[in-house]
């Protein structure tokens, strides 16, 4: 609900003297002040209508009365001096003198004995109107957010559904296994990760989200997982709705078989047979119906999850007649195509506009023969990383800056020499994990300690103590310019740039 305290007094007037409820807390019903005995939820107020006599014999009567009705909002067309002396003593929030109700009411309570209860009675009428009315809004926002996500489903599946339902909650969104094992987040930090694992499986870590949400996904029978969401808004009941409808959502995805999968899975694999290269790489293409002895990597990618790449390149494939020789990854999809159609292919990158917001981006390689298209693909790896970095919708390998040139001309055993200068960052599997990621957003922000930190989600101490191990184990100063450049160089060798 949107309609808070401060709509409130926009609607009907008067002015609101803030006390025990702040003027941002939304309302969430009205009542008579003589029928009133709960409490409404923290989060939320009810607007109580009565005349100041009977507020003033609840409040003298102490107790679970008054505590209930300071707890509320007194709302009345009268304003004297003894009535906000009154609600100032009890700390109780009231809007005094609302008497924007209409023309004919207000008449009707000027030329009355009664008057007073009748522009009550039509207090009431117009304020129940207006809350009514926020509610139906509400239901058709939760409603429509409902239709959107199930529409992205169809298309994305968990990801997009996550990434769309982060955005329309204007917070972050985590889905969890039974288990409390990551499946998809968006918009949400290593420590918002941390914070959804604890609040869903109750473990005793500190939560620092107090608005976090945890919605079962499945029965407790056969449970699928846990939806975990926190919104920066204060109309929570908006984002719990939306959410419990996404973890139904999300049940259904979870238990649905994907047949696309293994066509998915199958052709990952080939594009792996043809990237070792050598006669093992001819022998698949001709199988695959392939009969061009040469063909050029390429690869299209966005940074928005508005777009997805491969239902994209696969109409295009189908309008260039070439075989599907491309496998999709998240945000991004890699794979080859005739030499002589790559520029049919970036005449139609170049001419796509999608309906919302941002772009999608293509890199080009060199041809290379079918038994050595490896050195191609890293090529159209580099050359999109570069088109995201500097907003290209299309680059090709040879339009790439100079040090890409370089680090290519150098080929494979010159750039595994350059990133072996890296390799003591290695985690205890061999791979490249946080100490490598700390140093390419460190040179990325261009040593700023705080930006760095800010980007990782780590305290700035924290950052200091890396920089400190990778300098120590890698034997280069990062106050030197020499030594930053030769680390850079080594993450370019590495295919990592500096910017996501």
């Amino acid at each position: 609900m949107s309609l808070d305290l401060r709509a409130i007094v926009r609607a009907v007037g008067g002015e609101c003297l803030e006390h025990g409820v702040s003027a941002r807390t939304p309302v969430d019903g009205v009542a008579a002040l003589d029928g009133y005995v709960v409490a409404s939820s923290s989060d939320f107020v009810t607007l109580l209508i009565g005349p100041p006599a009977q507020l003033r014999a609840r409040l003298a009567a102490g107790g679970d009365v008054a505590e209930v009705t300071t707890r509320a909002v007194y709302i009345s067309s009268a304003d004297d001096d003894e009535l906000r002396a009154m609600t100032a003593q009890h700390s109780m929030t009231a809007i005094l003198g609302a008497t924007r109700i209409g023309p004919a009411w207000s008449a009707v309570g000027a030329d009355t004995a009664a008057g007073p209860a009748i522009v009550d009675a039509a207090l009431h009428a117009r304020l129940s109107a207006l809350i009514a009315e926020d509610q139906a809004a509400a239901d058709r926002i939760v409603t429509t957010g409902t239709k959107v996500l199930t529409q992205v489903a169809r298309r994305g599946g968990v990801t997009a559904v996550i990434a769309e339902l982060a955005h329309r909650i204007d917070g972050w969104a985590v889905l969890l296994d039974p288990h409390g094992q990551l499946i998809a987040s968006a918009g949400a930090g290593r420590l918002h990760v941390d914070d959804a694992v604890a609040a869903a499986l109750g473990r005793p870590v500190r939560v620092r989200h107090p608005g976090i949400q945890v919605h079962q996904v499945g029965s407790d029978r056969d449970l699928s997982g846990y939806l975990v969401i926190a919104t920066r808004s204060r109309v929570i009941s908006r984002s719990r709705d939306l959410a419990s409808q996404s973890a139904a959502l999300f049940d259904l995805l979870l238990r649905t078989r994907d047949p696309s999968l293994t066509e998915h899975l199958g052709r990952e694999a080939l594009i792996g047979v043809l990237l070792e290269g050598g006669p093992a790489a001819t022998a698949l293409l001709r199988r695959w119906g392939v009969r061009e002895s040469g063909l050029t990597a390429f690869q299209f990618g966005t940074r928005t999850r508005t777009i997805d790449p491969e239902p994209l390149v696969a109409r295009w494939f189908d309008e260039l007649s070439i075989e599907h020789i491309f496998v999709g990854e998240p945000g991004r999809v890699r794979g080859f195509l005739p030499d002589h159609l790559s520029e049919e292919l970036a005449a139609r990158v170049t001419a796509f506009t999608p309906l919302g917001s941002g772009t999608a981006h293509l890199g080009l390689g060199l041809p290379a023969p079918a038994e050595l298209l490896r050195r191609s693909a890293i090529q159209a790896q580099q050359a999109l990383d570069s088109a995201i970095e500097d907003g290209h919708k299309v680059l090709r390998y040879t339009e790439l800056p100079t040090v890409d040139l370089v680090l290519g001309a150098l080929g494979g055993d010159g750039s595994a020499h350059l990133s072996a200068a890296l390799d003591d960052l290695r985690d205890a599997r061999g791979e490249h994990g946080a100490l490598t990621e700390t140093l390419r957003v460190f040179l990325a922000e261009n040593g700023a300690q705080a930006a760095s930190a800010a980007r990782l989600g780590i305290h700035r101490q924290t950052l200091i103590s890396r920089i400190h191990r990778i300098e120590h184990l890698t034997g280069l100063s990062m106050e030197r310019a020499d030594d930053r450049a030769a680390a850079w160089l080594a993450l370019r060798a590495l295919g990592i740039t500096l910017r996501p």
